[in-house]
Parts: C-alpha cells; structure tokens; sequence
C-alpha cells in the first residue's frame, strides 16, 4: 500500500494580544493607531494584537470594573496620572522595556512608578496663552517669552487693560465649562507657580502646608477674584468650541493646548501666537502627561505586549500622529522629522515649553482621589466659598484617603 504525502509549508498561528483604547470617537487618533496595530501584526510572525476602542469618558470604568472581574486586556491605554495607581492597585506590570528604548523621550512621555517603566506614550500635550500679537500691541501689553515669561504683575494688568476696554466678553477663557481631569492639569499648575501644591511631593503622605498653606492661600485668593472680577467665564458656562470663541472674538486670550493652536494659526496667521504660563513667584509651570500604553498585570504575554509598545514608539509614528493631530512628538528625532514641530515648525515652541515648563502631576496612587477633591475646592471656591476654609477641608480629605490606605504603600513595602 502507497500513502501519498503532501508536505507544505507549516504557518504557525500568530497568538492574540486584547489590546484596548481609549479613543473610539476620535476618528483621526483612531486610523493612526490601527495602522500601527496592522503594521505591527504584519511585521513579525507570533503576535496579533487584537484592538477594542471605548469611548474617552466610559474608558477608565471599562477597565476597573475588567480588573474586579479578572478580564483585564493584554495591552492597556492609561492616562499618565493613573499610572502610579493603576500600578499600585495590581491593574498593571512593568514593561519589559530597557531604559535605552526610552532615552530620549520627554521625562513625561515614560510612566514610572518605584524605579519601573509600566507605560510610554506616542505624544505629549502642553497648554499655553492663545492671543493675537495685535491684541497685545493695541493694549500696550509686552510680548512674554519662554525666557521672560509674564510677571504676576503684569499678567494681572493685561487682565485689567483688557476688561476695561469692553471689547470682550471676557479677557481670558481657562475652558472651565470642562470637567474632571482638566482642573488638575490645567489649573494646578497656577497653584504651583505660586509656591503650592496638591500634596508634598517630598514623600507624597500630606498635603498639609501646601494645599492648604500661605502660598496656596494666596493662589485661592487670586482665583476667586478671577470671577468676582469677571475676569474669565465661570466654572460650567456653556462653551461649545472654545476655538471658535477665540477666533470670533469673544475672548481676547485662551489657556488652551497645543491641539488647538492650528485652528487659531490658520484664522490669523502670524498674527497668531502662544504664549508660556506667567510666573506667580516660583517659576513657569504647565502640567504634563498625557495617554500612554502598558500592560495588564493579568497578561501572559508580557513580551508580546512589550513587543507591541517598543514598536509603537518608533519615530516614524511619533512624527505621523504630530502632523495629523498636533501633539508633540516626545523625541527629539520625532520633532525633528515633523513638519509641525521641526526646526521651521509653527508649533515647535511647544517642545522647548514642555522640557522647560512641564511638572507631572502628582506620581502618586493618591491622585485618582487628590483629582477630585481639587476640582470640587476650586469649584467651590469659585462660587464663592470661604478659601481657608474649602483648602483645609480639601486638605484634610486627601490626608484621610491616604491615612485610610495606609500610605498607598505596595507590598514591597516602597510608597
């Protein structure tokens, strides 16, 4: 008896990453990143990430509720700020990842948490003043620089010239019509430059003295008057494009991102400029840290999923998401090869204000909470509330959090 024996070629089957993101409405984001997927699964023989997209404002709960039920994704989005807690909470692991990938990345691009990397991102944000040089030279005001950011002083008579003149609704637009992580990034930064802080970063175990001390104060004082003065719209005025109002007119500044600022060029040209954060006494300060991805700690595949993120962070993406989007490259090279942030970029300020500017938000599991109450006290004190009183209470809600946690201290015994 004859057996016939047909021999090919034996294809083993690529094994499946679950990879989630959290950008599902935002359609350009979105083709970026499923191209470096596809990329990714077509570049190599054993691994296949699999991608699910949520929505930015249902995605943080998607994952929580996943990690009680044990069905956390390989491949994980997280925001920067959440790194340290998500970490401390077992949501994630480590990156197999060496220092030397990550070397010349922004300090704020590389999530770390107790001597680890456990995320990277492919961009930065940075906030800035959005005006017009016209605008400036009609009321006498200076043209600030990185180097020679604006005074407290003469921040404060811009404010003043310009309310006074009539021809705005309001002379600054903070975009407080937004909620949640926004107050933290956008506003605290205001409270740092002031001597403050949303928790003592010398051991992350209080925040008594400086959200609640002289120089916080001070920095509460000047934020209520913001709105007695009318000075900025308040916290919840309705503000369906913020770009558009500045552009129309309405505002004669905006504290807004690097996201923003093509619209406005493209409205003004040259006339168009962005400008560093004014110094309160302590220096310039903008926040930093923006979406990153890591691996879940429940994942077996931590070199596939590491495979996936040390692809992603290839320059050639970081470049691509930088002209399509307008984020900020988080690598020199990248910067340099992106027509908005190269040498001759119209948005290659952002760069320098971010490795100059940019302080992270508190690299602590404690923040998730420190958020939260931060964004109720500047509410609050906005609608008038008693500023010693609203920053002690908020003082005293953080330190309860984490006496209540026992210091967020990880089985290793390290904060």
């Amino acid at each position: 008896m004859l057996v016939s024996l047909t021999v090919g070629t034996v294809v083993s089957a690529q094994t499946e990453l679950s990879m989630w993101y959290h950008g599902s409405q935002n359609e350009f984001e979105r083709e970026i990143i499923v191209e470096i997927v596809e990329d990714f699964n077509a570049s190599q023989p054993d691994w296949k990430v699999i991608l699910k997209s949520f929505p930015e404002g249902s995605y943080n709960d998607s994952v929580v509720q996943a990690a009680q039920t044990g069905n956390l994704p390989d491949i994980i989005d997280v925001d920067a700020p959440v790194v340290a807690n998500w970490a401390w909470l077992g949501y994630l692991q480590p990156l197999n990842l060496t220092e030397a990938k990550v070397a010349a990345f922004l300090p704020s691009a590389v999530g770390r948490w107790n001597g680890h990397i456990y995320s990277v991102g492919l961009w930065e944000a940075a906030l800035a003043i959005l005006t017009r040089k016209s605008t400036l030279e009609k009321y006498d005001i200076r043209l600030p620089s990185l180097a020679a950011p604006w005074s407290a002083d003469e921040f404060e008579t811009a404010l003043v010239k310009i309310k006074k003149s009539g021809d705005f609704e309001y002379p600054l637009d903070l975009g407080l019509a937004r909620e949640g992580e926004w107050f933290p990034y956008a506003i605290s930064p205001f409270l740092q430059s002031f001597g403050g802080d949303l928790i003592d970063r010398s051991a992350y175990d209080t925040a008594q003295g400086v959200l609640n001390g002289e120089a916080a104060l001070k920095f509460g004082r000047w934020w209520q008057s913001l709105f007695t003065r009318g000075l900025v719209p308040g916290p919840g005025e309705p503000q369906s494009d913020r770009t558009a109002a500045l552009i129309e007119g309405r505002y004669a500044m905006a504290w807004d991102g690097n996201w923003s600022v093509l619209d406005f060029i493209e409205a003004f040209g040259e006339d168009a400029v962005f400008l560093p954060a004014p110094d309160f006494g302590q220096g310039s300060v903008i926040g930093a840290g923006s979406w990153q991805f890591g691996v879940s700690a429940t994942s077996k595949h931590v070199d596939g999923a590491s495979a996936f993120v040390e692809f992603a962070i290839q320059d050639r993406y970081l470049s691509t998401i930088a002209d399509e989007l307008g984020l900020i490259p988080p690598t020199p090279a990248a910067a340099s090869a992106s027509a908005n942030y190269g040498p001759e970029g119209r948005l290659s300020g952002f760069v320098d204000l971010s490795r100059q500017q940019a302080l992270l938000r508190p690299v602590s599991p404690s923040y998730v909470v420190i958020a939260k109450v931060f964004e109720r006290a500047l509410v609050e004190i906005a609608e008038g509330g008693d500023v010693k009183t609203v920053l002690d209470e908020a003082t005293d809600d953080i330190n309860r959090d984490i006496k209540r946690n026992a210091g967020y201290v990880n089985q290793l015994g390290v904060e």
